[in-house]
């Protein structure tokens, strides 16, 4: 995922997109790239990260008796990071596959949240 960020956007990161996966990467594109498609601009609703990871951490990790200093925090976050299960990396894959494809129905315009 290519979102336009600046050091995601730099002549170098491009040319080795079109290099190494031409049509077949997605981001924000110049006119000679060979991106797939372009990333739509803030689209939370198509990043892992933002809708599966940071809700799930947080869920696991402020359950009571919350964390009581840093180091207990720190090891709750990483309980967390380590007890996703790829049968949960499936099932987040599979969403990212039906938000991309609500994106392309919409064609790539505006989505209400998912």
């Amino acid at each position: 995922q290519q979102d336009g960020a600046p050091p995601h956007w730099s002549r170098q990161v491009r040319q080795f997109l079109n290099e190494t996966l031409p049509n077949r990467w997605i981001g924000r594109k110049g006119a000679d790239d060979l991106a797939l498609f372009s990333w739509p601009p803030r689209s939370p609703d198509l990043t892992p990260c933002d809708f599966f990871l940071w809700g799930f951490i947080k869920d696991t990790v402020y359950v009571p008796p919350l964390p009581q200093n840093l180091d207990d925090l720190k090891n709750r976050i990483r309980t967390s990071i380590t007890s996703v299960t790829p049968d949960m990396l499936c099932r987040v894959w599979q969403e990212f596959e039906y938000r991309c494809d609500i994106v392309r129905v919409a064609g790539g315009g505006h989505i209400e949240h998912l």
